[in-house]
């Protein structure tokens, strides 16, 4: 078969960026969020207080991917991902050695930094410039590296605490980091082409170039993105942050709702697996107006769920947008706006990206503190959902004939 041949050919690469992405896990919100309970207790922390740090750090480190993001176009991944492995361990020993709350921010703006940042970013950009005619494929089994710790490390960390102290656990998480490095440093002894660094001419955007990342924040496009871009690192990883508050309120317990995330993780593997088909078919443009319609599904099933069965398929729906999300838009960059500049481009991406993820659970939690309920805010958030497919499809509707235009 074609793509038992791709993956069998192209193995070493594919295993970078499978383990990039699950080593990001460290400092992914449902990762962090697993000691959100044993965080707020132990510091004397409501709600809103933890929002607030977590958005304070989480939008630092936003603010620095505009810069460090670039830096894919200087240097080599190989040379990155250890620095960026390493600062992850002393974040993760920070965490379980800070004695006092007003460090709580530096130590999540490491953790977002090094993990959700950099090292999701360094897996996208290794993928899209090693591979051209097959990059919806390489991006999906990249990819697979989140939706493996995004399913088993809330399980097991979970079921760890119920012995072990959750400061043991980031020591466990330090180790797990640090073992990454020597991996990562055999896998690339040699990458897959010398033109792993940032100039090459294999793949170029509209009108035939290579754009900048001025001339991409002056075109329309970067901006009907925006929303579309904000909404699901926003609202997913709230809903993640808030975990322990919604096994609360819907009636069930912890384990049981971490439980249920193999599940998320199998049906956003498979959209993942498509999503990457249909872009090497059908190309980014016909693919990306479409793949946030199932979160408006899932977000009032979460509104209306009153137990396990029906959290369990809002669970599915916001998988299907999940796994198309961690595909999608990475080749859309790299179609769009061509690859040499990419690094720089998709920083200012990940930024706002980052940046959602910090406004996500400092907004919710704010509101969870003034009163409003959570199942009222997923009805809100279903409904921005559907503005944000609507601009995300007028943007890419009217750049779409620029990709046949020439220079």
């Amino acid at each position: 078969m074609v793509i038992l041949a791709f993956l069998r050919d192209n193995a070493r690469w594919l295993t970078v960026g499978v383990l990039l992405t699950f080593l990001s896990s460290f400092g992914q919100t449902y990762f962090i969020s697993i000691f959100a309970g044993e965080i707020r207790a132990g510091f004397g922390l409501s709600h809103g207080e933890w929002g607030g740090i977590y958005t304070l750090g989480t939008t630092a480190s936003a603010l620095l991917m505009v810069w460090a993001g670039g830096l894919t176009d200087l240097f080599r991944v190989r040379v990155l991902a250890p620095i960026v492995l390493l600062c992850m361990v002393l974040a993760c020993l920070a965490m379980a050695l800070n004695p006092v709350w007003w460090l709580l921010p530096v130590i999540v703006f490491a953790l977002r930094f090094t993990g959700q940042g950099m090292m999701s970013h360094l897996a996208v950009i290794a993928m899209a410039r090693w591979f051209v005619a097959t990059r919806g494929k390489a991006l999906s089994v990249a990819t697979l590296g989140n939706a493996i710790g995004e399913s088993l490390l809330p399980l097991i960390f979970v079921a760890l605490l119920i012995t072990y102290d959750w400061r043991t656990l980031w020591v466990v998480a330090a180790i797990a980091a640090f073992v990454g490095i020597p991996l990562l440093l055999l896998l690339l002894r040699r990458e897959r082409t010398p033109q792993s660094w940032a100039q090459t001419s294999q793949s170029l955007g509209m009108r035939g170039r290579h754009w900048t990342r001025g001339q991409a924040l002056r075109h329309f496009l970067f901006w009907f993105m925006i929303p579309a871009l904000l909404g699901p690192s926003a609202f997913n990883t709230a809903f993640f942050f808030h975990q322990v508050y919604v096994a609360e309120i819907k009636d069930v317990s912890h384990i049981e709702l971490v439980a249920m995330f193999p599940v998320y993780t199998v049906v956003g593997i498979i959209a993942m697996i498509v999503a990457g088909l249909l872009i090497d078919r059908l190309g980014t443009s016909r693919v990306l107006p479409f793949i946030q319609l199932p979160m408006i599904a899932a977000f009032l099933l979460f509104a209306v769920s009153d137990g396990p069965g029906l959290l369990l398929a809002g669970f599915v729906m916001l998988a299907l947008t999940t796994g198309a999300n961690s595909v999608v838009p990475n080749a859309f960059w790299a179609e769009f706006y061509g690859s040499a500049n990419m690094g720089k481009i998709k920083a200012m991406a990940a930024a706002i990206m980052v940046f959602g993820t910090a406004l996500g659970p400092g907004i919710t939690g704010l509101a969870i503190d003034l009163g409003v309920g959570i199942e009222t805010q997923f009805v809100i958030i279903a409904a921005y959902f559907a503005f944000s497919s609507l601009m995300m499809s007028i943007g890419v509707v009217r750049a779409r004939p620029e990709l046949s235009l020439p220079l």
